[in-house]
């Protein structure tokens, strides 16, 4: 039986499905991983990208922030792709309870996701630090320098940045959808991110399955493990 074969047999007979996903999901939309640096990198930052997004930089450095936020997080013209379409459906089917993703771009509920666990946050959300008032992602990517709100406050991404918690509500619903799956798609992420790939050691059912270009710490659980693109091998089932 190949691999596909091998994964269409686990959907057809799962019934609590949960996608586990990173990066590697939205880069086929066009969507770069923020951490790969190319040769351009340092002519135009000076600052490694963990450190511009981290809590300390965003206060200090708050211009700087936005200049490379708006340069590299935020990419409004992609579209959702096979991946993100095909979890969206599973949903529909009953199969699917939620998708869990370390993405930030919304690309999941576009594709019509209900049940989306966002580990890090959105670009789609924005608050001011001050009184709280809500920006969409449009005035952020419009505005020069540091966003202000109509109060004079520092308008803040709802991003989770270095040295940041994640939110406990988000988690706690990933976890017990994670616990009570009878399989587990993981997809698209190496696994590296902590604390959020520490999810997925709260799995207790029936069958691990990685969809991933590269070896992750859990490929020795897996009971199926496809080394492809996740949108071609999703789309394909």
């Amino acid at each position: 039986m190949d691999k596909i074969e091998k994964l269409r047999e686990i959907v057809n007979s799962s019934k609590k499905i949960v996608f586990f996903g990173g990066a590697g999901v939205s880069t086929e939309s066009g969507i770069p991983d923020f951490r790969s640096v190319d040769g351009l990198y340092n002519q135009q930052w000076s600052y490694p990208p963990e450190t511009i997004l981290s809590n300390t930089f965003f206060r200090k450095n708050t211009k700087e922030f936005y200049r490379f936020y708006r340069a590299k997080m935020l990419c409004l013209s992609a579209k959702p792709n096979p991946a993100h379409i095909k979890l969206a459906q599973l949903e529909k089917d009953g199969k699917l309870t939620a998708v869990v993703t370390q993405n930030i771009d919304g690309l999941h509920q576009a594709a019509g996701s209900k049940n989306v666990y966002e580990l890090h946050g959105s670009v789609l959300r924005n608050y001011c630090m001050k009184c709280g008032k809500f920006y969409d992602v449009e005035y952020i990517a419009d505005s020069d320098g540091i966003p202000k709100c109509d109060c004079g406050g520092t308008i803040k991404p709802d991003v989770v940045l270095y040295e940041e918690s994640l939110d406990n509500r988000v988690v706690t619903g990933a976890i017990n959808s994670i616990a009570n799956a009878d399989t587990l798609i993981i997809g698209g992420t190496s696994l590296n991110v902590y604390p959020a790939a520490g999810l997925v050691q709260y799995f207790r059912g029936q069958n691990i399955v990685i969809i991933n270009k590269s070896p992750t710490q859990m490929d020795k659980n897996a009971d199926l493990l496809i080394d492809d693109n996740i949108g071609e091998v999703l789309s394909a089932i």
